[in-house]
């Protein structure tokens, strides 16, 4: 990563103010400047020499947005203490876990030695902090709100990130059942079904139409599995690959995804909740409206949302109030729309709108732990058809067998 190749790390021998022995390991961007923060340190440098790279390479961890929500709340107190920005960051990123998030952190803090203003070093990295981070440092610096801001950006990621993990948790379930279901039904297919075949083929009777098909079903899979798992494999890579690369197949994604019951009830309360949520904090830090709407648009985590937002903001930059442009994106509920008119009308955007993210986040907690308990009934069922059809096939020429016997 860029951050990281602006830091080399140097190994040194010498000694302290006392002459006693010391040693050890130093970041920084150049031989000269290492040496200089160690004298500013009292050390005397003996040996000195660029830490050699191992011969393989670790894996690099990556910075997730979970690290800068926890970043962003470390930064808001620490500056609500009275600890100075350099020194802050100097404590939060070498006190980090994570290395490349440790890197990150010393990087931004190079910058701001060198003359950057916060702002200015966090735009030199959109991968990690997107405009509206950037932009609501940046009314923090101007405003001398640093603190108070980068508390409100704190709390929007935590409140963000917590809602993609109940997404995701919605999401991932229903998923998981239909992954489970098919591993345990070519596994019986493959392994368990043949050895009922041959026992079968000793009878020299008939089979029953739906044993038949079963195991027709097995042949068809131990001699074609290959087949079986080039489909998989070809629908995930190309899902993925439209996923990351094609609008039109994303907005019919999302469109599509939107329409599924339970599921697009969850999906459309959060992107309720993201826009709330969103708006209320840039409303907060007092950016204007027709600004922060572009930044909301890119935060509400659904195309069809985004673009709805995107003509709001056309509206409202022609004088239309935002409550009106809501009612003409036929997305947002009436109870949305009166909150944001009241909020219009009173001059308290940024509260009212918090309220209604809190009841959406709240609304969509519920559903997820609804779906969670709905699809535990369901996976019984759809697995006891799958397992216990597999079951009744094999089983009914025995059946079959024993009433002709008796």
């Amino acid at each position: 990563m860029a951050e990281q190749a602006e830091q080399l790390d140097f190994v040194w021998e010498g000694t302290d103010k006392n002459k006693k022995k010391a040693g050890g390991e130093i970041s920084a961007k150049s031989e000269a400047v290492a040496k200089t923060e160690l004298r500013r340190q009292g050390y005397r440098v003996i040996k000195f020499k660029k830490k050699p790279k191992p011969f393989f390479k670790a894996k690099t961890q990556a910075i997730t947005p979970g690290d800068i929500a926890i970043f962003a709340r470390q930064l808001a107190t620490m500056l609500s203490a009275g600890v100075p920005l350099v020194q802050s960051f100097d404590i939060v990123g070498r006190g980090h876990d994570n290395p490349s998030m440790c890197a990150l952190l010393l990087g931004i803090k190079a910058d701001i030695e060198g003359g950057d203003t916060l702002a200015e070093a966090l735009n030199k990295r959109p991968v990690y902090f997107d405009e509206l981070f950037c932009n609501l440092v940046e009314a923090g610096e101007h405003a001398g709100v640093l603190e108070t801001l980068l508390d409100k950006i704190a709390t929007y990621k935590e409140k963000t990130e917590s809602m993609k993990k109940k997404i995701k948790k919605a999401l991932t379930y229903p998923i998981s059942v239909v992954v489970v279901a098919f591993v345990v039904t070519t596994i019986l297919l493959i392994f368990v079904v043949p050895v009922f075949e041959d026992l079968f083929k000793s009878f020299g009777a008939d089979l029953p139409a739906f044993t038949r098909m079963v195991i027709d079903m097995s042949e068809w899979m131990q001699k074609w599995w290959w087949i079986v798992i080039g489909i998989v494999v070809g629908a995930v890579y190309t899902f993925g690959y439209f996923k990351k690369r094609s609008r039109p197949f994303n907005h019919f994604l999302d469109k599509t995804l939107l329409k599924i019951p339970v599921v697009g009830l969850i999906l459309n309360k959060s992107a309720i909740a993201r826009f709330s949520r969103t708006l209320s904090t840039m409303s907060a830090a007092g950016v204007p409206l027709v600004e922060a709407l572009e930044s909301v648009a890119g935060a509400c985590g659904n195309i069809i949302y985004a673009e709805a937002v995107l003509k709001m903001r056309e509206d409202v930059a022609t004088g239309q109030r935002l409550q009106f442009a809501m009612s003409q994106a036929n997305l947002f509920p009436h109870m949305v729309q009166q909150m944001v008119a009241i909020g219009e009308e009173s001059g308290s955007m940024d509260a009212m709108l918090a309220k209604v993210a809190d009841f959406y986040e709240e609304e969509v907690d519920n559903l997820v732990d609804n779906l969670s308990s709905l699809m535990e009934p369901i996976i019984m069922v759809i697995l006891g058809i799958l397992v216990g059809g597999l079951i009744v096939a094999m089983y009914l020429p025995i059946f079959k067998m024993g009433a002709a016997v008796g």
